[in-house]
């Protein structure tokens, strides 16, 4: 790198750390941060931060711009439009996976940083949560000022040919006050409690003799590392959980710990922008040592937040709503330390309760089917997003004096509303058996649990329809029931894969042709979708218009091979066509890439046909498909299946089909026995991995004319 380009570089990150500290210190802010799209402009990365070391603001180190989730800093740069979050209350509802991240009560503004059409990132600033919950004009105007002289500055860099890259490692501005310099020793020396002081980092800058002695190191040892490295016995996730929780939220906290063996500690935190003042001093004893003692949040919020990062995961993996309502349920009331359960969606104007857990049958029937415009909590919830949380029947009562009561022995609720891309689409209602109160960090907590159940329940909900239309789909194109053919008995099972979401497209026909001749199929269209079901319809009803036409068994296959070139469907379809002459006891058998059908005597040795194949429907539209001649004499049984009935983990297709022929030669007299053997044989569990069609066919025995 040239000397000059080195020199520009260092001018213009100083231009943006002293814009950034420039922009905190008049807004009044705890801290701020500037990230960058990096070359090529999909991922943005941290440049630098003032107030807060970068370690604390890991979520935003790199972030893909392209990312569905909904994320602040991301909107700003995408929308180019400032995005202020007034409180942590309000991040978890809309965005509830960075409130996982950064659980601290904080208000963020954020700003684009962008010149024309052109997109550098964005300026974030943390704000005191007790502030008002709007940004006044003139916040607004230090925001877009400082965002645009970023810009600015980077638009001027890229055109003199020496664009910022940026920088491996995010750079630190601490921020200093008048408040910052350590307090006179000997004043410190008199006083029975412990100092210390510690940087934004949590490393020791300050300590004195009576701190040292409670900690039971020496000064030497302790200056310039941080409390967990020099001391292992506070190496605790909590005690950092709580450092980190007093510089983020910039309010003072507190816990206890044991000193081995048996010294208990208390630690109080006292933080401004510039670091944290620390506390020490001996308790008596007669407590057990917990960290931290503020209203009983620490480990119990940690624990919590394990809660909800596992019920995260598991929301992530549901299918169906049903899904959904058991996995809140199971996986809510216990870290929440609640007794009942409601979630309740919007339906044709009215509440419709989706599942519940612990609530009275009568509050279940009360709150179902209640008008939209009825002004109750759950209803607000539906309608206007607006989380409501009551500590006592006292105060729902008072809120909402009309309301149908719900009690039925519970005594406190919270009703969190689930907003899904800014819809509400239901309500999540918690019930405590005696009057709880819900602390700020338990309403904030709460709140991103009611977002991403949103999300969990919008995606099940689009998934259920989509579930619902193929199922349909399907079962409108597949026959309701087999035509009566003088002559020949028939069976037919259809089993969808056991997962019972997906819809596939095998398919079965049976086509009346004359008095003694008839036709089978069978066939499977490649995927697991509505497209998949749909080509599946189009399939079988081409093979039954050119059956019924007269077409032999390879004109039909290759006829409707054409058809399905010429639509392009992009998936692939087999399919094994069967014409039977009952008359004279025979058949005529094409295949487009289908498994070889059974061909049970009437000795009951079983044959697997071997049928010379043509290749798969709509990949050749110049395909030919050979046409094999089998004798079909009174009593021979021919199957015809689908992957379903041969695909097992861990084994091979051929072995499968063997052991199945070999069933078949075995299995009883019945056709609904010889269905049942086969089943049986090929799913032993009784699930399956993939749908199975099964078509049975035997050739009755000519009844004797009359002496």
């Amino acid at each position: 790198m040239a000397d000059g380009e080195g020199l520009e570089q260092g001018l213009v990150q100083d231009l943006l750390d002293q814009t950034l500290t420039e922009a905190v210190e008049t807004l009044g802010a705890s801290s701020g941060a500037i990230v960058l799209l990096e070359h090529g402009g999909e991922v943005l990365s941290l440049e630098v931060t003032a107030g807060i070391p970068p370690e604390f603001f890991s979520p935003l180190r790199h972030m893909r711009l392209a990312t569905a989730t909904p994320d602040p800093v991301l909107e700003a740069v995408r929308e180019r439009h400032l995005v202020w979050v007034s409180s942590s209350e309000d991040l978890a509802r809309r965005y509830p996976h960075v409130a996982l991240l950064l659980p601290y009560p904080r208000a963020h503004a954020i700003v684009p940083i962008a010149t024309g059409h052109t997109a550098w990132g964005a300026l974030a600033v943390l704000m005191s949560p007790e502030r008002s919950p709007e940004l006044s004009a003139c916040e607004r105007r230090t925001l877009t000022t400082a965002s645009g002289r970023i810009a600015t500055v980077l638009q001027q860099a890229a055109d003199a040919g020496a664009p910022l890259r940026p920088a491996y490692e995010p750079r630190y501005i601490p921020l200093t006050s008048s408040a910052s310099a350590n307090p006179p020793a000997a004043y410190l020396s008199r006083l029975p409690d412990g100092a210390c002081c510690l940087d934004p980092h949590g490393r020791i800058t300050f300590i004195d003799a009576t701190a040292a002695d409670l900690l039971g190191e020496s000064i030497p040892h302790l200056l310039g590392t941080r409390l967990r490295e020099a001391l292992p016995w506070l190496d605790n996730p909590a005690y950092e959980h709580r450092l980190q929780d007093s510089v983020i939220s910039q309010r003072p906290t507190s816990f206890t710990a044991v000193r081995p063996p048996d010294r208990h500690l208390l630690f109080q935190l006292y933080p401004d922008r510039t670091g944290l003042s620390v506390r020490i001093n001996a308790t008596d004893g007669s407590r057990p040592a917990k960290a931290p003692t503020d209203g009983g949040a620490g480990l119990d919020r940690l624990d919590t937040m394990r809660h909800l990062v596992r019920l995260a995961g598991a929301l992530a993996q549901a299918a169906t709503v049903r899904d959904i309502v058991e996995l809140v349920a199971d996986h809510l009331l216990v870290p929440f330390r609640a007794q009942g359960f409601l979630l309740l969606i919007p339906e044709a104007g009215r509440v419709h309760v989706i599942g519940h857990r612990g609530f009275a049958p009568e509050v279940v029937d009360s709150l179902d089917h209640t008008p939209l415009t009825a002004n109750t909590p759950s209803v607000l919830g539906l309608t206007a997003g607006v989380p409501s949380f009551f500590a006592s029947r006292e105060e729902f009562r008072a809120a909402y004096p009309v309301s149908p009561a719900i009690d039925g022995g519970l005594a406190a609720w919270a009703f969190l509303p689930l907003i899904a891309s800014k819809h509400p689409l239901g309500t999540c209602v918690l019930g405590y058996q005696q009057p709880h109160r819900f602390t700020s960090d338990e309403r904030t907590i709460l709140t991103t649990l009611g977002a991403l159940i949103a999300q969990a329940l919008d995606r099940a909900r689009r998934y259920d329809a989509e579930h619902q239309l193929a199922h349909g789909l399907q079962a409108r194109l597949l026959p309701y029931t087999l035509p009566e053919i003088p002559g020949l008995d028939v069976a037919a099972r259809y089993l969808p894969a056991s997962h019972g979401v997906d819809i596939g497209g095998d398919f079965y026909d049976l086509i009346r042709l004359t008095t003694t001749e008839a036709a089978a199929v069978i066939g499977d269209v490649q995927g697991h979708n509505v497209s998949a079901a749909g080509l599946m319809g189009q399939v079988r009803t081409a093979v039954h218009a050119y059956a019924v036409a007269g077409a032999t068994p390879g004109e039909i296959l290759a006829r409707t091979n054409r058809l399905l070139t010429d639509l392009d469907p992009d998936l692939l379809t087999s399919c094994l066509y069967a014409h039977l002459d009952l008359a004279h006891h025979n058949t005529q058998l094409a295949t487009a890439g289908h498994h070889p059908p059974f061909l049970r005597h009437p000795d009951l040795h079983t044959e697997i046909l071997d049928i010379p194949p043509g290749p798969l429907l709509g990949v050749d539209p110049s395909a030919s498909y050979p046409t094999t001649e089998v004798a079909l004499p009174p009593t021979t049984v021919l199957a015809l299946y689908t992957d379903g009935l041969i695909e097992t983990p861990g084994t091979d297709h051929d072995t499968n089909i063997t052991k199945l022929a070999t069933v078949l030669s075995h299995a009883g007299h019945t056709l609904d026995n010889i269905a049942d053997a086969l089943l049986d044989q090929a799913h032993p569990s009784g699930t399956q991995g993939d749908d199975t069609a099964l078509l049975l066919l035997r050739v009755r025995p000519t009844p004797r004319a009359p002496s």
